[in-house]
């Protein structure tokens, strides 16, 4: 199997896919070893990748000239290739089988990712897929598959965290002659790639989930919002769905029953705002994508003012199991308010970036240390940020929360649909949280002022703070201004887009003194608050002289130059000149 997930598709897995069919073919193994590419393996940092079966046999970082060694060593003499096998960063172990970055993951979501084809429905069939489907609408009644899941303590894994059971029996029990379910496939976190990785790699397990609710809430008809950019995962959607048709798991008399459900694809264009579920309503109804003020919820008054259930791609991937195996199992797993996993995409200054499934309570350093390997370059940690632009960061302190709903709400951050970015000593949070804020400005749909304009005026004075150009006086104005948007704001990205401000005020206020009243920046970021400074080890080569663009520095040859402050750009061009003498300095 070559590990078919963005990451490695991009680094060129499927051209070495291509070249092992080619090298086995020219030596007569084509029916002897099979080829394909299924989803996401979940290890990104060290793709692409190969595992292979049943050996068990993981090979990192493949490239193309590395295909007729795995034929010759591996298929033909039964060898390994050392080279290929992961090697620890910290202890240079090697691991063929059993990495650790894949200790303590408990795979639920994606428990079909990376181990079956995805455009082929014979193999989700073969993983149990469309039994729990079976079960439900053969041996079960509507409030029985709701009650199941009130008592598996499932809660959306979108963001807010609301219990997925007590959603659907709030849109079974709003009176009308049509309901919807909505598959909320609108991932639009810096960093997240968690619901792109389940569509990819297992598309069918949301499909089967949708006709589960469907079932349950009495909706006949369902839609996938899924944004553009995802090409690969609309792709797979539209074969899924064309496949499941063909089976008659969509249509009408699905499985020979009197139950009729349809799906279809809607398209968004990449705005934020519409992972909002009112806002994305109103996208799927060819509206601007603004949300509405609530109550009426969708449950109630949804897609064209009927009754509405709106789940995450991860919440409904986590459906069909629950069927099969029960409340008590699910519920099993997880703490004592959040139940089950939950899925990250660990990104930034880690040794092991990829797609992790863990058990709710798992603690941040359990992540990020044991199976995301601890930071790069063994440098060290600062803070995570979870939640995309409406979480907040989390100092070192904290490392041993556990990571549930509760708990991350405590610190000031949230669970958000599960992007967790970690942040090591060269990051400057004040520049982090003007990115997040950046970030949430720009998606704001402008419907309310507090959003629309609020989060400029934030954005403004975090300008004025990372150029040194801000008071005391500021950072109050910082403050209490983000009291205001999250009291005032319409919808939830204006009510948490002053998260990473006030989380970075909290823990690391320190940085934002720094930068008021000493005018620097202590993680030396913020580039109008360096200065470059010419020591006494010049040795007057005029490197730097001649690659200034600015024309700021000065001195003759064998002497020591010297750096107009006021015309220099801070563009570093010099310091790169200087690396082997080192006498230019940054602070």
């Amino acid at each position: 199997m070559v590990c078919g997930g963005p990451g490695c598709h991009s680094s060129g897995s499927p051209r070495i896919a291509e070249r092992l069919e080619e090298e086995l073919n020219k030596r007569g193994l084509t029916e002897l070893i099979k080829v394909f590419q299924p989803g996401c393996f979940g290890f990104c940092e060290k793709g692409p990748m190969i595992e292979i079966f049943p050996d068990n046999v993981t090979y990192c970082e493949v490239s193309e000239e590395d295909v007729t060694t795995i034929v010759e060593e591996h298929f033909i003499q039964g060898n390994l290739v050392e080279h290929l096998v992961f090697m620890d960063p910290n202890t240079k172990e090697r691991f063929a089988t059993n990495i650790p970055f894949y200790d303590g993951q408990l795979r639920i979501a994606l428990r079909n990712v990376g181990y079956i084809a995805p455009e082929n429905i014979l193999e989700y069939i073969a993983a149990d897929g469309y039994q729990a489907l079976a079960k439900v609408l053969f041996t079960m009644k509507p409030f029985e598959v709701i009650d199941v899941l009130k008592q598996s303590g499932l809660r959306g894994r979108g963001g807010a965290g609301f219990p997925t059971g007590t959603k659907w029996e709030f849109t079974r029990k709003s009176e009308a002659d049509q309901r919807y379910i909505i598959c909320n496939a609108d991932e639009g976190d810096p960093g997240a790639f968690m619901d792109r990785s389940v569509l990819e790699g297992d598309p069918h397990s949301v499909l089967e989930a949708m006709l589960i609710a469907g079932s349950a809430i009495g909706a006949s008809e369902g839609f996938i919002y899924v944004r553009a950019e995802y090409p690969a995962a609309i792709h797979r959607l539209k074969i899924a769905i064309a496949q499941a048709r063909e089976y008659g798991l969509l249509g009408k008399g699905i499985l020979g029953s009197d139950f009729c459900f349809d799906i279809e694809l809607k398209l968004g264009a990449g705005a934020f705002v519409c992972g909002e579920e009112t806002a994305l309503i109103h996208s799927i109804e060819g509206a601007r994508g603004e949300p509405s003020v609530k109550p009426p919820f969708p449950a109630q008054k949804g897609l064209w003012g009927k009754p509405t259930c709106v789940n995450n791609v991860e919440t409904l991937a986590n459906i069909p199991p629950i069927i099969l195996k029960g409340a008590e199992w699910f519920s099993a797993i997880g703490t004592e308010k959040s139940k089950g996993t939950k899925v990250f995409a660990l990104a930034g200054k880690v040794n092991n970036v990829g797609l992790v499934e863990v058990p709710m309570g798992t603690t941040l350093r359990q992540i990020i240390f044991d199976i995301g390997g601890g930071i790069k370059q063994r440098k060290t940690f600062k803070a995570a940020q979870t939640g995309g632009p409406s979480g907040g960061c989390i100092p070192t302190k904290y490392l041993d929360s556990p990571i549930d709903y509760e708990s991350l709400t405590a610190i000031g951050s949230m669970m958000g649909s599960g992007g967790l970015i970690v942040l090591d000593e060269d990051d400057c949070m004040v520049n982090i949280a003007k990115f997040f804020q950046e970030f949430t400005m720009d998606e704001s749909c402008g419907r309310c002022t507090a959003c629309r304009v609020g989060t400029k005026r934030l954005y403004e004075i975090l300008t004025k703070i990372t150029e040194g150009k801000a008071s005391l006086e500021d950072l109050d104005n910082l403050e209490r201004l983000c009291h205001i948007i999250k009291d005032t704001a319409l919808c939830g990205l204006g009510q948490s887009a002053p998260n990473p401000i006030l989380s970075t005020l909290k823990y690391f206020r320190e940085e934002y003194i720094a930068h008021v009243v000493d005018k620097t920046c202590p993680a030396g970021v913020c580039k109008h608050l360096l200065k470059y400074e010419i020591t006494d080890k010049c040795v007057g080569c005029t490197l730097c002289v001649k690659k200034c663009p600015m024309h700021c520095i000065s001195g003759t040859a064998k002497k020591r130059h010297i750096i107009d402050q006021e015309r220099c750009l801070k563009c570093g061009a010099c310091m790169d000149q200087c690396r082997v003498v080192g006498a230019i300095i940054c602070h």
